[in-house]
């Protein structure tokens, strides 16, 4: 069985809230020299929902089912519907009156691909591949050309 490890550090941002926003993500393979880094910007968005758009296109970006990974990142959003298994009822009564349905719909599906676990760490604490997630997930918020968040709906 291979037991490949990923390290996968993501971070999103917004401004404004919703506002302008990226994500940024930082891949390394553990035992090898390898890392990427990848970022994306939009027009329109929220904080979570870029926080949980890293997760999704870092998991896509995999291109081997089955392996082991570990997420770190400061979303609690994420980290705590993933770890304390509150996306079992959302997902048994469809989203309904949840947040981004069509972004938690794509995290399943790419998240049972693998074995994924989750880490919280604290944002803005000198962790180094947080910080350039920050940076990456900040400055693609101000590219000049940024994408349509095409899930994101305001109430």
């Amino acid at each position: 069985m291979d037991k490949a490890q990923v390290h996968i550090y993501t971070d999103g941002a917004a401004r404004g809230n919703p506002g302008p926003g990226g994500y940024g993500i930082v891949m390394e393979w553990v035992g090898k020299p390898y890392k990427k880094e990848f970022s994306e910007g939009f027009v329109h968005t929220t904080n979570n929902r870029m926080e949980l758009l890293a997760v999704i296109e870092a998991l896509k970006k995999l291109k081997k089912e089955g392996l082991y990974i570990t997420v770190f990142t400061d979303s609690k959003y994420v980290v705590d519907t993933v770890e304390k298994k509150w996306y079992v009822k959302w997902e048994k009564t469809n989203f309904k009156d949840k947040k981004n349905p069509d972004l938690w719909k794509l995290f399943l599906k790419e998240y049972r691909k693998h074995h994924v676990s989750f880490t919280w760490i604290k944002g803005h604490n000198n962790h180094p591949q947080n910080e350039r997630c920050d940076a990456l997930a900040v400055a693609a918020s101000k590219e000049k050309k940024l994408k349509i968040d095409e899930g994101f709906v305001s109430n």
